[in-house]
């Protein structure tokens, strides 16, 4: 089965053909490093992660050029700096850090090109003056900007007419903008705020321009897949696609759009204001600020993981008690079955397969599921398929033991029931979940539970459970 991803651009399905299989290469929108990262930032970031991991699977992992780039040039940053009272790259270095900090908890590799804004300011002047160049920009007041109405096909990303952009977003008035939906490219530097150099005086870039000039310098002036948030669609991803079009002669910026669904936190949009705003840091170990407690980064991916890519998530308390519970079962299997943990040998075909089917991990995970519950029962094929799987999904099983003993592994048998209370709190958060009326919850509760193999039976006593046979 070849991979299949959906495309943002044509809004389908497509069969996925790298220009060039001996480097695949692919550019996601990265931090912009002055605060730390949400929960929410954690999505692209483990998402894509799982295409890069699934990429070098396919392709080999030295064919696949994977650039997340980091944004430390921008008006938040010079703000929250004079608001902490400290410089600009003391900000942006402690910021970067713990953000590569905190997905690596994760289970993120690296990306194979991290590049900063600030270092490349070369290359979006002389991006800007291709296109002022071209007829496409123009430089007024100190400022220039993308001229909208020389891109006849603008708005073909987000799938929208310019009336209708004009009417949704917000539209900075200026008087030397031409267009109300043009943007800026470069913009004066007032004293004490970063600037460079340029053609048009002492100044910085627009963060549009950012993107494109550093994709272009890592992956050529068409490369195969750009990802980022469904946020980014309009008009961040929009205008890279303007600008590098014609700055390149019209030659596409990317062939694949990928971009992940919204996260909300237990049913509400995510906010400071409704006080529900978290960080991943706030998550990990040493810190309680979730659901009363931390979490291991895995337990973190694999909640993370439970839903379509492109759908939204809920970022739930109970849905990350049913990550750790599934993870305490898989790692039981291999308490009971030992397995190499040198081989790299591939996943089950029917695990690639689900996700060479535009990543659909919640239905690799179903088949993991069905590899556990064959592992459980002594299955050397399938508890090595499950922990390749594992491996190829970004799971951490370092802290798997084998068993040695036939005492040992009746012990595992054994905690592959309820010893750590793990099914009795989803049980009980699927109560509170009925008696609030939350009928959609509750389900998906039952639902997750039978899918690792456990069967609720409701009585009049309450609430039961079993092992599925």
């Amino acid at each position: 089965m070849s991979l299949r991803l959906y495309n943002t651009l044509s809004r389908t399905k497509e069969d996925f053909a790298p220009l060039d299989p001996k480097n695949v290469r692919m550019y996601v929108c990265g931090p912009t490093v002055y605060d730390y990262a949400h929960i929410g930032n954690a999505r692209p970031a483990i998402v894509f992660d799982v295409l890069f991991r699934l990429l070098r699977h396919l392709y080999g992992a030295g064919h696949v050029t994977y650039v997340r780039n980091i944004t430390d040039v921008d008006d938040k940053i010079n703000a929250r700096a004079a608001e902490r009272g400290i410089s600009i790259r003391e900000l942006t270095e402690e910021t970067w850090r713990i953000y590569n900090d905190d997905v690596s908890a994760l289970g993120c590799l690296p990306p194979s090109v991290t590049p900063r804004a600030t270092e490349h300011i070369p290359e979006m002047i002389a991006m800007i003056e291709t296109l002022i160049a071209g007829g496409h920009a123009y430089a007024a007041e100190g400022h220039v900007l993308f001229d909208v109405s020389s891109k006849a096909d603008y708005g073909k990303l987000a799938r929208r007419s310019l009336d209708d952009m004009i009417a949704g977003a917000r539209v900075d008035v200026a008087p030397y903008k031409k267009g109300a939906m043009d943007f800026v490219l470069w913009k004066p530097s007032e004293t004490g705020t970063p600037g460079w150099d340029s053609p048009w005086g002492r100044g910085r870039p627009g963060w549009h321009i950012e993107c494109s000039a550093m994709a272009g310098k890592y992956l050529g002036e068409t490369f195969d897949i750009h990802g980022g948030g469904i946020d980014l669609v309009f008009p961040h991803h929009e205008n890279e696609v303007a600008q590098s079009e014609c700055a390149h002669h019209g030659h596409p910026l990317a062939r694949v759009w990928m971009h992940n669904g919204f996260l909300n936190v237990e049913g509400e949009k995510m906010s400071k204001s409704l006080g529900n705003f978290v960080t991943i840091r706030e998550h990990l170990p040493a810190n309680d600020a979730f659901g009363g407690r931390s979490w291991d980064g895995v337990t973190l991916r694999l909640a993370m993981l439970r839903s379509h890519y492109r759908q939204p998530i809920d970022w739930t308390v109970s849905g990350l008690v049913q990550a750790e519970t599934i993870l305490k079962r898989w790692k039981g299997v291999f308490r009971i079955v030992a397995v190499p943990r040198d081989s790299n040998e591939s996943p089950p075909d029917a695990f690639l397969s689900a996700l060479r089917d535009d990543l659909n991990i919640p239905r690799a995970v179903a088949e993991m599921h069905a590899l556990a519950d064959k592992g459980r029962h002594g299955d050397f094929d399938a508890a090595k398929g499950l922990y390749q799987a594992g491996k190829l999904l970004g799971i951490n099983w370092d802290d798997v033991l084998s068993p040695q003993s036939a005492s040992e592994v009746a012990q595992a048998v054994a905690a592959l029931g309820d010893e750590d209370g793990s099914i009795a709190a989803a049980i009980a958060a699927r109560k509170e979940a009925r008696k609030a009326k939350n009928f959609a919850e509750a389900d998906r509760i039952r639902d997750e539970l039978l899918a690792q193999g456990i069967i609720l039976k409701d009585g009049p006593d309450g609430t039961t459970w079993e092992i599925k046979r």
